[in-house]
């Protein structure tokens, strides 16, 4: 998609107006931006900056891209302001608006609002008091989908649902190696040394939560089979803050956690890294792709619900998005302030990033660990997976056959297989929780000191995969 230089120059536009005074109402802009010059516009930036936030785009911009998706406006306001001012801001509108507000929303000091007047997107982002005005739901609308095409619907109303199936042809001594009572073990472990640091560490008394599509009612190994083998003692959380329930209708949830916490049963499936790490999972989105206003929401109220457990040590989260939202900032800001220690996907390409591999939001944050995957080379990015300066780890979790570790399927005892800098992830987040265990008094930054100084790159960073590959025997040390 092309854009021309004319319009690049004016969306490029930033506001200057920083008084106090609500600039006056104004007639909206005679043409509404098409969908396709938004994306152009995104996907720009992208490419030069390697982010993209709504602040990048014209008052213009924004209102068209209210108009095209569900006219929902995130708008956080100065810490020494509060919603009341937010809508005085907006003039006359206010009556209609109809503020959205949580005690989440409260505490972060943000509040959402249906806007479609030009007016009001200008008056809020011209206004000191306001720190972002974002249309928060746009990524769910900026491809017209046909519901018809159930092919482009999949990809990427989907995306990373649907795989997390039993495999039927996974290798004994290739694929894994069973170990005691009758677990098995992927073949990645290996490459991090986890058996080896399971002599000294196996997880306990660490509180992880994963942020995801939530856990199978159906799997046992994450329900009343949690405990069994050589994992005991542990709880586990089901939580639900995108429509309540923590039920996952993806499979991408499932086996994240799976991958981090799945117990060192006997009953023959795969055993998770820090098999005995007490697990919260959170239903946060309806896939990977952070698209929608529930699922920014979703994953905005379970950073908050994280960071007000005082158990939670870790926080792992396996999805993202192109867009920065101030939302989800301020809440990993909140998580961070908390001493959580927080891991996010770099990234794993499909058709919506089009093309970018750079390190997706929120993985390029500076509260965050971006972790990603490598091939069994060890010096190879996994095919999907994404790189940059941004990135902190790395796991190996592909082979030269193309094969991905494994996990816990949806439902069963015979195990599948996930891949992408998903798997990746919860497997580095699972790693640190093998050596918080180890160190429970130790701080957030002694953790990750730990790891960096147990990692491949160690004496010199990698500009593509950060500290490299962890030895977690290493990092837990004697």
């Amino acid at each position: 998609m092309m854009v021309s230089v004319a319009f690049v120059l004016f969306t490029s536009c930033r506001k200057t107006d920083t008084s106090y005074t609500v600039p006056p109402a104004q007639e909206n802009p005679g043409e509404v931006i098409p969908k396709s010059a938004i994306n152009a516009f995104v996907h720009q930036q992208l490419e030069t900056y390697g982010y993209f936030d709504w602040k990048m785009a014209s008052d213009t911009m924004v209102w068209s891209a209210l108009l095209h998706g569900d006219s929902i406006l995130s708008v956080g306001y100065t810490t020494n302001s509060n919603a009341d001012e937010v809508l005085q801001l907006t003039g006359q509108q206010a009556v209609s608006l109809q503020p959205v507000r949580t005690a989440t929303s409260d505490k972060l000091h943000f509040m959402q609002l249906h806007v479609s007047s030009y007016a009001t997107v200008k008056a809020l982002r011209s206004s000191p008091k306001i720190r972002y005005a974002e249309p928060v739901g746009y990524g769910n609308y900026m491809r017209d989908i046909n519901p018809k095409d159930a092919a482009v619907s999949s990809d990427i109303l989907a995306s990373g649902c649907g795989y997390n199936n039993a495999r039927a042809d996974l290798v004994a001594g290739t694929d894994y190696t069973v170990i005691s009572p009758t677990a098995k073990l992927s073949w990645n472990y290996s490459y991090h040394r986890i058996e080896q640091a399971w002599q000294r560490s196996t997880g306990q008394r660490v509180k992880v939560m994963i942020i995801d599509t939530g856990v199978s009612p159906q799997q046992e190994n994450l329900g009343g089979a949690f405990n069994q083998g050589l994992s005991t003692g542990r709880t586990i959380q089901k939580l639900g803050t995108y429509n309540s329930s923590p039920d996952d209708p993806c499979g991408h949830g499932t086996s994240m956690a799976g991958v981090l916490a799945g117990p060192r049963g006997t009953d023959g499936n795969t055993a998770g890294i820090a098999y005995n790490c007490d697990l919260a999972i959170v239903h946060a989105a309806e896939n990977v792709v952070l698209l929608s206003t529930a699922a920014i929401n979703g994953v905005t109220y379970a950073y908050v619900q994280g960071a007000d457990d005082p158990a939670v040590k870790i926080i792992s989260m396996s999805m993202g998005t192109l867009f920065s939202s101030g939302q989800i900032k301020d809440a990993l800001a909140y998580a961070y302030s908390k001493q959580k220690l927080m891991f996010c996907a770099a990234g794993t390409s499909t058709s919506f990033f089009a093309g970018f591999v750079g390190v997706i939001f929120p993985a390029n944050q500076p509260q965050v660990v971006a972790v990603t995957g490598m091939k069994d080379n060890l010096k190879d990015r996994c095919d999907n997976c994404h790189t940059g300066s941004k990135v902190d780890f790395a796991i190996v979790m592909q082979k030269s056959s193309g094969r991905n570790p494994l996990s816990i399927a949806m439902t069963g005892d015979a195990p599948s297989t996930v891949g992408g800098s998903s798997v990746a992830t919860a497997s580095c987040a699972a790693i640190a929780a093998l050596v918080w265990s180890k160190y429970p008094s130790y701080p957030r930054d002694s953790i990750i000191a730990r790891m960096a100084r147990a990692s491949g790159f160690a004496n010199s960073r990698s500009n593509k995969f950060g500290w490299g590959i962890i030895n977690a025997d290493a990092a837990v040390g004697y």
